[in-house]
């Protein structure tokens, strides 16, 4: 938490001592000043009392101006009631350190009661309301409204802030929504061909896919996970497919991985299930599917390429936007923002996908500003 993010959380905890705080720093500036101004003509008492009068005049101007002349002028734009509200409150604080000053502050120095203004004089003498107490009056006013507009932007900024951490959390939640039954359709088809056949690789792939759902719905409800575990889903997977391709498909997945290493959630196995649907599942022949992963605690590369099977309606280019990278381009958006790259190219038989995140620039300001706990 930084100052700011102090100030704002004291300020709104001790909204009245927060005021008080100011006022009173105000005064004690106020009467260390008198009191050097005077010299030995004023005590302290008298210069406490007259300067916490005069300052409750300023109070008045001051408050006037930042919670409603302000508020109308800038928010609403209503300027000829600020303009209004702006001349009364000016007009009524000046009045009022006029008549403290005369009334009370003059009398306890010793001034004569014939120097004394009546209340029709101190009402209308306008001059000196606004040339001595007007500007006096600005000057603590515009300390006050200074510091209540920060602390609005603040809150204001903080309030911006908050709204889009939760409407980033909402929609890579959707994405992984999407993603998930996608997946657990295709695993249980698998599951479901292998029942017929009563085979002894029923119960080892029922543990895999026991073991990909706990990682799905438990593990991966944080920001970021270890990659290990991530490698872990992805072998499963691989595992479990295999089972339903026999010897007609072929992995080759390498991994050199540096380190503690940690990556969000789900990402390689979006890109590890795309490769699957659109390269095994659409190839009548021989699909084959390459996998490597190398990553340190400073950068993360996923290359992945799998073949395709010739189509008469455009290509295999027009699979470059496959479904599930769309997905995936937000989710690395919302997590990584620019420290990622995902490349995608087709060639006449195989499809590539390359991905490469800078893991050091973007995991620490994310992990301070991430609202994406489970």
């Amino acid at each position: 938490m930084n100052l700011f993010d102090r100030f704002l959380a004291f300020h709104k905890k001790h909204r009245w001592l927060s005021h008080v705080t100011f006022w009173l720093i105000y005064l004690l500036i106020g009467v260390s000043s008198s009191k050097y101004r005077d010299g030995t003509r004023g005590t302290y008492g008298f210069e406490f009392t007259s300067d916490a009068l005069y300052m409750s005049a300023e109070m008045v101007f001051a408050y006037a101006l930042a919670y409603f002349v302000v508020p109308q002028f800038v928010y609403r734009k209503r300027y000829l009631l600020s303009i209004v509200g702006f001349l009364l409150s000016s007009y009524a604080a000046c009045v009022l350190g006029r008549v403290f000053i005369v009334k009370i502050c003059e009398p306890m120095a010793g001034v004569a009661p014939k120097a004394f203004e009546t209340y029709t004089e101190i009402f209308t003498n306008i001059p000196k309301l606004l040339y001595n107490y007007n500007f006096d009056m600005m000057a603590a006013a515009s300390i006050f409204v200074f510091f209540k507009i920060l602390k609005d932007q603040l809150e204001a900024q903080k309030r911006v802030l908050i709204f889009e951490k939760e409407k980033a959390e909402t929609e890579l939640k959707l994405l992984k929504t999407q993603l998930n039954p996608h997946f657990l359709f295709n695993t249980l088809n698998n599951l479901y061909s292998l029942s017929f056949t009563s085979s002894a690789a029923t119960s080892q792939s029922i543990a895999r896919l026991a073991d990909i759902l706990d990682h799905m719905l438990y593990r991966s409800n944080t920001p970021f996970v270890s990659l290990k575990a991530e490698i872990g889903l992805i072998n499963n997977y691989i595992e479990l497919e295999k089972l339903r391709y026999d010897d007609r498909l072929t992995v080759n997945f390498n991994t050199r991985v540096e380190g503690e290493v940690v990556i969000a959630p789900l990402i390689v196995l979006s890109l590890v299930e795309n490769a699957f649907k659109h390269g095994a599942s659409d190839d009548t022949g021989a699909p084959e599917i390459d996998i490597d992963l190398h990553a340190n605690e400073q950068s993360f590369i996923f290359k992945i390429s799998n073949t395709v099977a010739p189509k008469s309606n455009g290509g295999p280019a027009a699979s470059n936007e496959r479904i599930g990278l769309n997905n995936l381009r937000r989710q690395l958006e919302l997590i990584y923002r620019n420290d990622y790259a995902l490349n995608v190219t087709c060639d006449d038989r195989r499809f590539h996908v390359e991905l490469s995140i800078k893991l050091k620039q973007a995991l620490p300001e994310y992990e301070e500003s991430t609202v994406f706990a489970g």
